[in-house]
């Protein structure tokens, strides 16, 4: 039977059972991992799941529970815990389920990733592992180079009319080096996704870690300074990412969101467009539809620099007595919706990386930083270690790491000062290159 099928037959169940509301989620995947090294294949893993995640709401409470037995019996008796477990919880006037609104379907499959071979497959993490070792000779290791793809549907019905589902399919590669000469030795890392084969370039990924590898050679860290930071788009990604939780409305609801309180206020630079788009196929969140069968779209968090709102599913958007933005997004069928992003970004500005650069008299290229998950996302305080290239009169001059750069991401944000036209994304986060106004870096 289809998705569909298995959906109606879990809200027959769950209504049965004793639920007033009922919503049925599930989702079929398949994924094929390859991982090399020094020419051979070290893991090669495929796996498939399908599964169900089942709500339920009787007098205002919520009840939940997930099944990977879609049998008849295996789905009564997901409903039958479901609303057991509804009659343990707290009754709350927010609990309810969306309606069908119809959404635009998005292209994201590609047969060819479908029909690739496993020789083929093979040969794209052997492929990325060569670029690596052929760009320079100083790369001397290759940690693992790997290549990922899949393929997943989702359907998604509840007892107030939504019936909505999508397919799709996914490829990565990624691979980490290390470099060697005159005792230093560095890593480098590269990692590209996308929904379709041709996205992904296994030559690039290569050459992009090794580049990072051989260009920290003989690094050394600097004396205590206060210059002008410039952000890899990856390593901005990653700061973005750390941001992302913050614009969850659930996160403000609950008192520990940093914008708490602030929409209509100036949070950032002028230059600062922060965008939450469902419905952008270069990012890994791409759906027509989120997990609660809501239609994905374009929410503008950041405009100007000034915050416009947050995102939202349908409770929140409920206790918060507006809309869902679409951003009901579960984990897995073994969760409920949470407020999460989907392709989160910063909108790439018009200057090029190299005119960034350019600008600064002396300043920090900062291609990589370590300790992201120590950030405070209430408070929004960090303290990261770093490392990257030091700019001096305009140009990269020398390689710098065991240096640290700390501070404060609404600061952060209001000291961008040039952003570039390199968006990049890393999985569902993106963002170009950033200038940031002078920031301490802290060394020796």
């Amino acid at each position: 039977m289809s998705l569909e099928e298995y959906g109606a037959q879990a809200l027959t169940a769950a209504q049965a059972a004793g639920a007033e509301e009922a919503e049925a989620y599930l989702s079929r995947s398949r994924s094929f991992v390859v991982e090399v090294a020094d020419g051979k294949v070290e893991t090669l893993h495929q796996s498939t799941e399908t599964g169900l995640g089942l709500r339920v709401f009787r007098r205002g409470c919520l009840g939940f529970a997930f099944t990977t037995d879609l049998s008849p019996g295996g789905l009564r008796a997901a409903a039958e815990t479901a609303v057991a477990n509804a009659a343990a919880t707290a009754s709350d006037p927010f609990n309810r389920l969306p309606g069908f609104t119809p959404a635009e379907p998005l292209d994201l499959v590609d047969p060819v990733l479908r029909d690739l071979s496993t020789e083929a497959k093979i040969d794209t993490a052997m492929a990325i592992e060569r670029a690596a070792r052929a760009f320079d000779r100083r790369v001397t290791r290759v940690e693992k180079a790997t290549y990922t793809d899949g393929d997943h549907a989702v359907a998604i019905l509840n007892t107030r009319g939504v019936r909505a589902g999508y397919s799709g399919t996914s490829v990565s590669g990624s691979i980490t080096v290390v470099a060697e000469a005159g005792g230093s030795a560095e890593t480098g890392w590269s990692y590209l996704f996308s929904h379709r084969r041709a996205g992904v370039d296994p030559e690039a990924i290569g050459r992009e870690a090794a580049e990072k590898a051989v260009q920290l050679l003989g690094a050394r860290t600097i004396g205590t300074k206060r210059v002008a930071l410039i952000f890899d788009p990856l390593v901005a990604a990653e700061f973005l990412e750390t941001i992302g939780p913050a614009l969850s409305a659930d996160a403000v609801q609950k008192g520990k969101s940093l914008f708490a309180d602030k929409v209509g206020e100036k949070v950032a630079s002028p230059l600062v467009q922060v965008v939450d788009d469902g419905r952008l196929v270069e990012g890994a969140g791409a759906a027509p539809v989120d997990d609660e069968g809501v239609p994905t779209g374009r929410t503008v968090l950041i405009r100007d620099g000034v915050l416009q709102g947050f995102l939202h599913n349908t409770y929140t958007a409920a206790k918060g007595g507006t809309s869902s933005t679409g951003n009901g997004i579960r984990a897995s069928f073994r969760g409920t919706p949470e407020v999460r992003p989907s392709n989160l970004y910063l909108a790439a500005g018009k200057a090029p990386r190299e005119q960034l650069i350019a600008e600064v008299s002396e300043g920090f290229y900062v291609t990589a930083v370590m300790g992201m998950h120590t950030v405070n996302p209430i408070s929004g305080d960090f303290s990261v270690g770093a490392a990257g290239l030091w700019i001096e009169h305009g140009r990269l001059a020398r390689p710098v790491r065991g240096v640290a750069i700390a501070g404060n991401l609404l600061d952060l944000l209001s000291g961008v000062e040039a952003v570039g036209d390199d968006l990049r994304f890393l999985g569902s986060a993106g963002s170009p290159s950033l200038r940031i106004a002078p920031v301490t870096v802290s060394g020796e």
